[in-house]
C-alpha cells in the first residue's frame, strides 16, 4: 500500500479499522449507532523530533484516543493524521 503522503516530525498517518458491524451477541449495529474506531494501522510515520526518535513504524497496529487526530482523505481513502503522543499502545 503506497500513499503519496509523508508525515513530518512526530506525526503518524493511520488507517482506521472498520467500525464493528455486529455485537458479540449477533445483533447488527445501524450506521447511526456505530462507534468511532480506536484502533488502526500505521501507514506512514515521520522521522521523529531531534531528541525523540519514533517508536511506531509503518505496519504497526495501534490504539489511539477516540477523538485523536485529524481526518483526511487521500486517493479516495480515509486516514487520520496525529502526533505519536496521541497513540496509547502498539498491539
Amino acid at each position: 500500500m503506497s500513499v503519496s503522503l509523508k508525515p513530518l516530525a512526530d506525526r503518524v498517518l493511520v488507517e482506521p479499522a472498520a467500525a464493528e458491524e455486529k455485537t458479540a451477541s449477533g445483533l447488527y449495529i445501524p450506521d447511526t449507532a456505530k462507534e468511532k474506531p480506536q484502533r488502526g494501522k500505521v501507514v506512514a510515520a515521520g522521522e521523529g523530533k531531534k531528541d525523540e526518535p519514533m517508536t511506531v513504524k509503518a505496519g504497526d497496529t495501534v490504539l489511539y484516543g477516540k477523538y485523536a487526530g485529524t481526518e483526511i482523505t487521500v486517493d479516495g481513502k480515509d486516514y487520520l493524521i496525529m502526533r505519536e503522543s496521541d497513540i496509547f499502545a502498539i498491539i
